[in-house]
Parts: C-alpha cells; structure tokens; sequence
C-alpha cells in the first residue's frame, strides 16, 4: 500500500521528501506532481524499478523515459550536448519541456532507447519534484503518469491513490498540477523536431 505524504508547493517538507527518497533507494515508484501533470519516478540504476515503471504505464522498450535532473550541469554528465544545444538548453531550463539527446555511457542502455541509444532528458520547474531529487541524490527515470489505455495524464493525488495504491510506494500531494504533458523536442537530427505538443511556448525557444 502507498504511504501518502503532503507536502507544502512551495516550501517542501524535507523530512517527507527524504522519507519519499528512501523509498526510491528501496526500489519503489513514487508518484510526484511536476510543472506538467504528475509523473512516475524510479531510480535510474535500478533495472527492476525500470521494469516496472514500464509495466505500470504499459510501455515497451522503444519508448523513452525521461531523465528528471537537477539542473544545466547534471544533463550534460548524461547526454551528449553540442554548443547549439547547450545555448537551447540553457534557454529552456528549467521548464516544461522534454528534450531527446543522445546518451553517454552513464545512462544504463536498458533506459535508453535500444536502437538509437537516445534519452529523453529535463529540469522540471517545480520545487516538490527537484527537492525529492536532491534527497535521491541523483537524477530519476520517469514518465507521465497516464493511465494506461487513456489519453489524459493525471494530475489528482486522491484519484491516483485510488488507483496505484498496490503498485506505488509513494504518492506525493502538494495540490494539483497541470493536465498537460512537456513539449517533446528531439535535438539529435540536423535541426530540432518537434515530437509532441504540450507546455511552453515554443517562440521563446525561436522554434515557433
């Protein structure tokens, strides 16, 4: 059964936050709301979590998982970034969006995409999710929590309590958060494209 943990937005307990952290250490999933619906978080050298991060969102291996890190610096001990995307990233981080890099050899390759050896990697803007980084000590796999078979992420801790109580270690309620999905932008072609829609104004990237 998930332990439910309130936590204020703004000025997060950091004694949940660890408590939630352990959990993580553990082995557990944790569901955290970010500055784009919640999501789903594993440890990133934990295969099983992997898997069954995966298995909750009924997902398979060609599907990327996104690398939430603490900031600028951290993405680039994990992804490959040339000097133009480095000027984007800086542009657009933190914030609502999902960029798809190429991965270094920090990423394990069951996370990676398997023929592309690429990751989806981002600095969320929300003070919950980047303190319950810090308490892991290190950046989490994620994805968005939709359920699986539906279209619409989830943005309610009660309703996913409802529903992920026996398949979550943690839930983590600091109110809701937005409906939307990041905007996916894959930066390993000649210039960037736009993989999916979601948050953000993609003018103030000048890829409008």
């Amino acid at each position: 059964m998930a332990q439910y943990f309130v936590v204020h937005p703004e000025n997060p307990q950091v004694r949940l936050l660890k408590q939630a952290g352990q959990l993580l250490a553990d082995g557990g999933l944790v569901a955290v709301p970010t500055d784009s619906s919640y999501a789903v978080l594993a440890r990133l050298d934990d295969k099983a979590a992997a898997d069954a991060l995966r298995r909750l969102r009924g997902l398979d291996e060609r599907h990327h998982l996104t690398l939430l890190c603490r900031d600028l610096a951290e993405i680039g001990h994990f992804a490959r970034v040339d000097n133009s995307q480095y000027r984007l990233l800086k542009i657009a981080t933190p914030g609502p969006w999902t960029f798809i890099l190429e991965a270094t050899r920090e990423v394990p390759r069951r996370v990676s995409h398997p023929s592309r050896k690429t990751i989806g990697i981002r600095v969320p803007n929300h003070r919950v999710t980047l303190g319950l980084i810090e308490c892991a000590g290190s950046p989490l796999i994620s994805t968005t929590l939709i359920p699986e078979g539906e279209d619409e992420p989830l943005n309610d801790a009660q309703l996913i309590r409802e529903r992920y109580a026996n398949q979550l270690a943690a839930i983590i309620d600091s109110g809701a958060c937005p409906l939307m999905p990041t905007t996916v932008i894959d930066l390993t072609g000649p210039s960037p494209e736009i993989l999916r829609r979601g948050q953000g104004d993609l003018a103030s990237l000048g890829l409008a």
